[in-house]
């Protein structure tokens, strides 16, 4: 009975402050509690790392936590963010709650300068800005102990454990599909663009970007956004917001905000 009291009033809780709103203005069902979500991303952050390579190449690292870094510091949250480069050659890069940043070095092939490269970290902080990844785990685990979660992430590979990683936007790389969906995605999509925008990176690249994904993968989105709208989708969908976020990124430029990571 006390087990099944600590679960309801989990849930109960979690129902209180379950409506949000997104950085968009789209309403969400948020159950999972803010600090909940940031102890899972870290754990998953922590597996990642004991089981991917972390790069030793200290030039190509340097310069992603410098793209990173510019876009983490306009942010209103004032967090401290982990930023590795990992040995992979997927272009594939991810962000989790609770400050964590990961870019594969394959994805350095594709994303040809630092605006490029802006463009995939910024929308991967999107997602987590939206807390897209809070949205999925509540739908999926509404009727489950939260707190039991946490525990499942570090013990065996189990139905439940890769359930989580692909909540949190890992699903490819555990043997999970479960994409962020396309609203998901074009929410991600505006955000990045708006972040890298008011960090100094060029917007415009944004499209670029998509091109040399659309050529590296034979005209199929990557593997990380394999349900993802087409590139000409995407790409339109950018070039219809550039207009919004190019006096972001003017007046970026006008206060100083210049990264120059190489």
């Amino acid at each position: 009975m006390k087990y099944k009291g600590k679960i309801l009033v989990t849930v109960m809780v979690g129902m209180l402050t379950a409506c949000a709103t997104s950085p968009l203005g789209r309403n969400q069902f948020l159950l999972m509690p803010e600090d909940q979500m940031n102890e899972m991303g870290a754990t998953a952050y922590a597996q990642i790392k004991q089981e991917t390579p972390v790069s030793g190449n200290q030039s190509q690292a340097a310069y992603v936590r410098c793209v990173a870094n510019a876009i983490t510091t306009t942010l209103p949250e004032k967090q401290s963010w982990e930023v590795n480069l990992f040995e992979d050659n997927a272009a594939n890069a991810f962000a989790l709650p609770g400050g964590k940043i990961g870019v594969n070095t394959g994805l350095l092939k594709v994303a040809k300068n630092q605006s490029q490269l802006a463009t995939v970290i910024g929308h991967e902080i999107g997602h987590v800005q939206a807390q897209h990844s809070n949205e999925r785990m509540s739908l999926e685990y509404a009727t489950q102990n939260g707190l039991g979660l946490i525990g499942a992430i570090a013990g065996q590979d189990t139905a439940v454990k890769q359930g989580i990683f692909a909540a949190l936007g890992l699903g490819a790389e555990y043997g999970v599909s479960l994409p962020f969906s396309r609203k998901h995605e074009a929410e991600a999509d505006i955000i990045g663009l708006q972040l890298m925008a008011k960090a100094g990176f060029d917007p415009r690249e944004s499209i670029n970007l998509w091109v040399n994904m659309a050529a590296a993968n034979g005209g199929e989105p990557p593997e990380f956004m394999s349900t993802h709208p087409s590139n000409e989708t995407r790409i339109n969908g950018l070039q219809s917001k550039l207009p919004e976020v190019m006096p972001l990124y003017n007046k970026a430029k006008a206060a100083g905000r210049n990264p120059s990571c190489g």
